[in-house]
């Protein structure tokens, strides 16, 4: 064999190599760089906020685990959000979204809907099927397939939550003794439908029951919050509100325009959500609504999930969460706060998922009675489920 044969098999093998390490090191490297817990010693908990926090039905709105890759059944060093660390924090509800598409240079204030797409990367980095490489609806139902196959393989830790009727085997299991959690599959963004009204039965179908309308851009349902327009729904925004409204689905307008917000709530039968923010009068950036939209949608009764990271909260600790469910629930009232971390979603939070009782214990602190640290950590949650979820 020739040097130079040898030379190039040598220089063969160490792009394999390579690409190899890449696809066993690169996607721990990306979500350690995005998914952080801000440095902290414990926070204080405390024996009667602990007892308290362990009689909870706790109900987060909103985690994007699911674009990570990671085996949730097991307990990972990397992120925010897995089931050990679920049952750790004694969180019974949790809804894991489907993020498929995030523009390159993403803001608060403007995004071009044609900017190059971060997520595609992460897609090949991670070695996800082709079809998922350039195919939104794919990348969400690929992702959905993640949660569902966990559930299958581990009954006893998670059940996905398409009915009502599942809704209540999971609180009567965790009546029981069990640490069963409950997983709602959410779509962050409508562009997962890729323009097709089709496409919302198969996310349907695949077990989606929450989607969020848009995301960081601009898409065929309408305007984001941080587009290139306040711009409400377009005529094919209207179908899919007005299908998810026959389909029991829940719709989020978190990263909706307040144009779109505001078509939506005057459509018949909706009552929209607000899965991860802050209160604008407390914190006052372009990412959080302003108070009266935020009222407009309490009063056709949706609820508001309370953020994690210091963006919205404009705070680093769970006192600064706390604050803002205080305003929150001075604002809207106490049906109409709960929590929405937005855990694992490329922002550094106070504590995992694990560490939630000194949420319960920095509410106490507050002066936040027992019955409405129930209702937002977990109790509002479960009625606005118990309302929208199809029977069965």
């Amino acid at each position: 064999m020739g040097w130079g044969k040898r030379i190039g098999i040598g220089l063969a093998g160490l792009v394999i190599a390579a690409g190899a390490a890449a696809l066993t090191f690169g996607p721990g490297i990306v979500e350690n760089g995005q998914n952080s817990v801000l440095p902290h010693d414990p926070w204080p908990v405390g024996p009667e906020a602990a007892a308290l926090h362990a009689g909870l039905i706790i109900g987060d709105w909103h985690s994007d685990a699911l674009l990570w890759d990671r085996d949730l059944l097991a307990r990972s060093t990397r992120g925010h959000v897995d089931l050990p660390r679920l049952r750790a924090g004694n969180v019974a509800l949790q809804v894991f979204t489907t993020v498929t598409k995030s523009p390159r240079g993403q803001n608060y204030e403007h995004n071009e809907t044609d900017a190059p797409d971060n997520i595609t990367p992460l897609v090949m980095l991670q070695a996800r099927p082709p079809k998922t490489w350039f195919n939104l609806t794919e990348r969400a139902l690929d992702q959905a397939a993640r949660l569902n196959a966990m559930a299958a393989k581990a009954p006893e830790a998670l059940k996905v939550i398409r009915t009502r009727a599942d809704l209540e085997a999971v609180l009567t299991a965790r009546a029981q003794g069990a640490q069963l959690v409950g997983g709602i599959l959410g779509a962050e963004g409508a562009h997962a439908l890729s323009g097709d009204l089709a496409n919302l039965g198969r996310l349907y179908d695949a077990g989606f029951r929450l989607i969020g309308l848009t995301h960081f851009f601009d898409n065929e349902v309408g305007g984001s919050l941080h587009g290139a327009e306040d711009r409400g729904l377009t005529d094919f925004g209207r179908q899919v509100v007005a299908e998810m409204v026959a389909r029991h689905m829940v719709i989020d307008l978190a990263h909706a325009s307040p144009a779109m917000a505001r078509e939506v709530l005057a459509m018949p039968g909706t009552r929209p959500i607000v899965s991860h923010t802050g209160l604008h009068s407390v914190c006052p950036i372009k990412r959080n609504y302003p108070d009266d939209l935020m009222q407009a949608i309490a009063a056709k009764g949706g609820v508001i999930g309370i953020g994690y990271w210091p963006d919205v909260i404009c705070g680093r600790d769970p006192a600064a969460i706390a604050g803002q469910i205080m305003a929150a629930v001075a604002l809207l009232g106490p049906d109409h706060v709960s929590l929405g971390s937005d855990f694992d979603g490329a922002v550094a939070t106070p504590f995992d998922t694990s560490e939630l009782a000194a949420l319960t214990r920095a509410l106490m602190d507050r002066g936040l009675g027992e019955e409405v640290i129930g209702k937002v950590m977990g109790g509002n949650m479960v009625r606005i489920l118990r309302e929208t979820l199809p029977a069965d």
